[in-house]
């Protein structure tokens, strides 16, 4: 399968966990109508970003992966034979939550999970107080419409996670995102082109969109959305999505220039895994 047909959303907070699985679960079949053969949702897409504040009401949202929600989605998946990446909180047991996201293949298969690696601890991004750290690597999931990754949010931030996951054989990864206005603007616009080009692969990045003052009143944030996915030549693939509206985005990615692209630029022929030891010294 050469051309890959991609769905991605963004959307704001609804106010409550239902509705927003609901939106998303019309959206699956919006986009199944118009021939995605991928859906990926936002970061943990079912609920507000609660790393705004740090209150252990929000601890309700995690649960099991597989679970309630994976299995719902999986469920989904069979019916309308389309891959899913479905971002959530996932409870491993009582205390132990991580910021994960599930990977469900077109015929219903729970293929595996992703754990975001790096937690921030910033204002109004206090990740640590809800996430242990990812401990399951970089997954490359085979899936029926080739091998894809995923790489949440302040992950993107770390260049040696993109580069692992093309090591493993990623074609295309996503990259759910919760971003709000500030520094991160400019670093939205040039970290997955760069992240993309550099390792010769697809990147589609979405992020939640509007202001979550339903929940948080003064403290929101207002996330800006501009979601869009990019080539291996680090060019963008179609328009960048609204930055104050939910959309559902839909893309279509050429797998072929995977290897054309490759063989223009050989990074992985000359690479120097021998010289970069203190990359990974503590």
């Amino acid at each position: 399968m050469s051309v890959v047909r991609v769905a991605f959303t963004q959307a704001r907070w609804a106010g409550d966990k239902e509705s927003m699985i609901a939106l998303h679960e019309r959206w699956a079949r919006e986009a199944a109508d118009q021939g995605a053969q991928v859906v990926a949702f936002q970061e943990l897409f079912y609920g507000p970003y609660f790393g705004i504040t740090q209150d252990t009401a929000y601890y309700d949202y995690a649960e099991s992966v597989p679970g309630p929600t994976v299995d719902r989605f999986a469920a989904l998946a069979a019916e309308l034979g389309v891959v899913m990446v479905l971002p959530v909180y996932e409870e491993e047991q009582p205390g132990v939550l991580y910021n994960t996201a599930a990977v469900i293949d077109a015929d219903g298969t729970y293929l595996g999970k992703y754990r975001k690696h790096h937690i921030p601890h910033l204002p109004k991004f206090w990740e640590k107080f809800y996430f242990r750290p990812g401990n399951l690597g970089y997954p490359v999931f085979e899936t029926a419409v080739g091998k894809i990754g995923v790489n949440i949010c302040y992950d993107r931030h770390f260049p040696e996670g993109w580069r692992v996951l093309a090591l493993n054989g990623a074609e295309i990864v996503f990259n759910p995102n919760a971003t709000a206005p500030g520094v991160s603007n400019r670093l939205w616009e040039i970290e997955q082109p760069a992240a993309a080009a550099a390792n010769g692969y697809f990147i589609v990045a979405n992020n939640r969109v509007g202001l979550e003052d339903n929940e948080y009143g003064d403290e929101a944030v207002s996330f800006y959305g501009s979601s869009y996915a990019v080539g291996p030549d680090g060019n963008y693939v179609g328009e960048v999505a609204s930055s104050s509206e939910d959309e559902l985005v839909i893309r279509d990615l050429d797998l072929g220039q995977i290897r054309e692209v490759r063989q223009r630029w050989q990074f992985f022929r000359d690479r120097r895994p021998d010289a970069y030891g203190p990359i990974v010294a503590p």
